[in-house]
């Protein structure tokens, strides 16, 4: 058993309460730039916890948006005034964070600009910075390891000190390339059903249903951690 020194989080969907919010600004923006309605469910589901890169092939394959660079420039365009006016943090999440003294940091897919669009302007933001990682900080966004690596090294922390939080099955199979522990996260507002048979498929150590078995789950593993550690330290 290794001790919990860090927890990485994903942004969208386990911090905050964006990716309904976000796939109804993005089925807009598909519809005012091309023509092609869809619903915000279908957007929902095609497109949250990809990067921006993924997001455009995704257009362009599976939509055959031929000029998905518009898209998300009226997307980005229209978002962040959503998120001014309407964004908060997952319920819950504030108190966990409040709650526990372990170092924190984000590993998201989307852009830093948008994390600080979205994230930032919210109070759970001080839990994080400077360490508030977007995949255009490095060479391929999840399901790579590249970002969960990234908090590593630049956290100094080990793989299996670590915890990794995220709602997608992108971050999960992220995090356990990395040789990190996972836990998939559903949101109390997931429309999408069978989320945590996806999410174990993926790779997931553990399953939270909201913020109250989010912060069991973690207090329970540093808990345990941190007293193995020192019962292993007295028998010396």
């Amino acid at each position: 058993m290794s001790q919990l020194d860090l927890l990485i989080f994903d942004c969208d969907g386990v911090l905050i309460d964006s990716e309904l919010l976000a796939s109804r600004v993005l089925a807009d923006s598909i519809y005012r730039v091309t023509g092609i309605d869809i619903s915000p469910r279908e957007a929902l589901i095609a497109f949250t916890g990809s990067s921006a890169d993924d997001t455009q092939r995704i257009m362009r394959e599976r939509y055959g948006i031929n000029n998905p660079a518009a898209v998300l420039a009226d997307y980005d365009a229209h978002l962040f005034p959503q998120f001014h006016r309407h964004l908060t943090e997952m319920v819950g999440i504030p108190q966990v964070l409040d709650a526990l003294h372990i170092r924190k940091c984000v590993a998201s897919n989307s852009r830093l600009e948008r994390l600080v669009n979205s994230l930032g302007i919210l109070q759970i933001w001080r839990h994080f910075a400077p360490h508030v990682y977007g995949a255009d900080m490095v060479a391929c966004g999840k399901p790579a390891p590249d970002l969960p690596l990234l908090c590593l090294e630049r956290c100094g922390v080990d793989p299996e000190h670590a915890l990794f939080i995220d709602d997608s099955p992108h971050g999960i199979m992220a995090a356990k390339t990395a040789g990190v522990r996972a836990v998939g996260f559903i949101a109390p507002n997931d429309p999408r059903a069978g989320r945590a048979d996806v999410l174990l498929s993926a790779g997931a150590d553990y399953i939270a249903c909201g913020a109250g078995e989010l912060y069991d789950i973690i207090l329970d593993l540093h808990l345990h951690e941190e007293s193995f550690t020192f019962e292993k330290e007295a028998d010396r």
